[in-house]
């Protein structure tokens, strides 16, 4: 689910710090490398206000390795087609 988000964890819970980015719906596959693929290009897609920290949250915490790791370890493809219902 690509809502309400936040740079904190979702176990911050009430806690965490405010949103900064707009819902972008929910996401599913059968191959877990294609829907974390599609989730980071949708959020890199957010205009700069909306990306920015969390971007620099990402980044700064090597967020994208996993992506590239799937990869390596053959869970699944970073190809994929975005279907909307």
């Amino acid at each position: 689910m690509l809502r309400n988000m936040s740079i904190d964890c979702d176990c911050a819970g009430i806690k965490a710090a405010p949103v900064k980015a707009r819902n972008l719906g929910i996401l599913a596959s059968t191959d877990l490398l294609a829907v974390e693929q599609a989730s980071i290009d949708m959020v890199y897609k957010l205009p700069k206000a909306e990306l920015h920290d969390l971007k620099e949250r990402i980044e700064s915490r090597e967020g994208l390795r996993q992506l590239s790791y799937m990869k390596e370890m053959k869970m699944g493809s970073d190809k994929y087609e975005l279907i909307t219902l």
